[in-house]
């Protein structure tokens, strides 16, 4: 009787309708090569799926033909061999996302590679999005301080706005972005650091140096070393825009770094010349355009119906001896809001932020810039445009007027006020104070020499006796009478001190 029970109770649990089956759309690995698997079947698949292998290596499918399926492997393609079998997982490729990101140091795949616990993942974001429509959007209104002179006053950069900077190698466009992510300690943004096919070094130096700025706190670090796989650089800055996503979405200003995106259109050439993809212009594929405008599209200020969220792209092009015209400088430069062009020559004569103003733009920044520095900024764009003019024109002159003189030596103290050091960005109040100093005739006379030795000088002054008077610039976020006269006070206190 036991007996008989026990196998009534077996044969209801083996019903045909309490048996669920599952259907898996399968494929089989024909070819492997650096890092890339051809399969044939997986006839379900779309652009960007995600699937997985019999030994649990996933990949993401990049091309499709009649034929087969080819796939970027997320992990050790070593492991894999031919006649493998690979499962659909009805997935988009995707990134967990959370707030413990916050000082992480992470790969493409959202891994830590900072030997910190495992992160605990709130949900996941999809590395392919769309990029939000016009109607989700607003006009960028609100400044995204660098903390450079030279930036803020005169290619100022908004909140949701897109700027290149691109330059040759070694003439500081890596230290321009650590600069802006340093001074963002008390603006309220988070950073998110990109490297695309660096030196490990490098990225060891870079985290170093925001770890000593106290910046890791509100920055999250996405590498792809120059020695992980050509996907996993692929990848690297839509999974850093995925995570941006998700603060924006949170209603947060996110400032993104791409550094840089030349590696990156790199790795996609080396990925579509393995697929046999056709070969255009520089070996790169038809489609490499599409790359980075997809990317950097979602770049973007949020209407405040949906959040009111930012996501501010600086995204660094590495040129080869100042050539901005070859195939994807050109590129990345239609698809921004303006470029910041940074120049050996100028380098190498000691100007450093190495900027370029006179091919150096910014299409939207005017409108993100606050009363104060407005004010001192227009006289200061004016005068240096004016001067590059007359050096121009005052190296075929054997002599010069006295009011020539004149002009040329203000435009390079101007020039030389424009300077500064690498990792030490300014507030607002201390920007705008020094430039009203430049533009002020008090300085008429100052020999160049000196220029540095009132910079440092009035700043001290400023930090110990105008400590009101800078709150109250960074306050109010305006220029006026009253605060003039003060610096005027300030200002001729320090031009005392330089001269004696």
């Amino acid at each position: 009787m036991k007996l008989d029970s026990i196998f009534k109770k077996l044969t209801d649990e083996l019903k045909p309708e309490k048996i669920v089956l599952k259907e898996y759309d399968t494929g089989e690995v024909e070819e492997i090569k650096d890092g890339i698997a051809i399969l044939k079947g997986l006839d379900s698949v779309g652009f960007g799926d995600l699937i997985e292998f019999q030994n649990g290596i996933k990949g993401m499918v990049v091309d499709l033909n009649e034929k087969n399926v080819a796939a970027i492997i997320l992990g050790d393609y070593l492991k894999l061999k031919v006649g493998d079998t690979a499962y659909a997982t009805d997935l988009q490729a995707s990134v967990p996302v959370s707030e413990k990101l916050l000082g992480r140091v992470i790969n493409s795949l959202g891994e830590p590679l900072d030997d910190l616990p495992e992160i605990k993942e709130e949900k996941r974001y999809p590395l392919e999005r769309i990029a939000p429509g016009i109607v989700y959007r607003q006009s960028v209104n609100t400044p995204l301080q660098t903390g450079i002179k030279a930036i803020d006053s005169l290619i100022p950069i908004g909140r949701g706005q897109r700027e290149l900077i691109i330059g040759d190698r070694g003439t500081g466009k890596t230290t321009i972005v650590l600069d802006t992510i340093i001074n963002q300690k008390n603006e309220g943004v988070i950073c998110i650091y990109c490297a695309i096919g660096q030196k490990s070094s490098k990225i060891a130096q870079v985290i170093d140096l925001l770890k000593k700025a106290g910046a890791m706190d509100y920055t999250v670090i996405v590498s792809a070393s120059s020695s992980d796989p050509v996907s996993l650089q692929y990848l690297a800055p839509y999974s850093a825009c995925a995570i941006a996503e998700y603060f924006m979405d949170k209603g947060k200003d996110v400032l993104v770094v791409y550094d840089d995106l030349t590696k990156h259109a790199w790795a996609y050439r080396e990925i579509s010349l393995i697929l046999r993809r056709p070969a255009g212009r520089e070996a790169y594929p038809g489609d490499i355009f599409y790359l980075h405008s997809r990317l950097l599209e979602r770049a973007c200020k949020l209407d405040d119906k949906y959040g009111g969220g930012s996501i501010t792209a600086l995204p660094i092009i590495e040129t080869l001896e100042g050539d901005v015209s070859s195939y994807i400088p050109t590129n990345v430069i239609s698809i921004t809001d303006g470029q910041i062009f940074l120049e050996n020559d100028l380098f190498n004569a000691g100007i450093r932020p190495a900027i370029n103003v006179g091919i150096s733009v910014s299409r939207v920044g005017g409108n993100a810039q606050t009363k104060a520095m407005k004010k001192v900024a227009g006289k200061l764009k004016l005068d240096l445009a004016q001067y590059r003019e007359m050096v121009a024109f005052s190296q075929f002159e054997s002599e010069l007027d006295e009011e020539t003189k004149k002009f040329l030596d203000r435009g390079a103290r101007l020039t030389q006020f424009l300077i500064q050091k690498p990792n030490q960005p300014y507030s607002l109040a201390l920007e705008v104070a020094l430039i009203w100093a430049a533009n002020s005739s008090l300085l008429e006379g100052l020999p160049l020499s000196q220029i540095i030795v009132f910079e440092e000088r009035f700043i001290e002054i400023l930090n110990k006796e105008g400590k009101d008077l800078i709150k109250e610039i960074n306050k109010k976020k305006d220029l006026t009478e009253d605060i003039e006269k003060k610096l005027e006070i300030l200002a001729k206190k320090t031009l005392e001190s330089v001269k004696l």
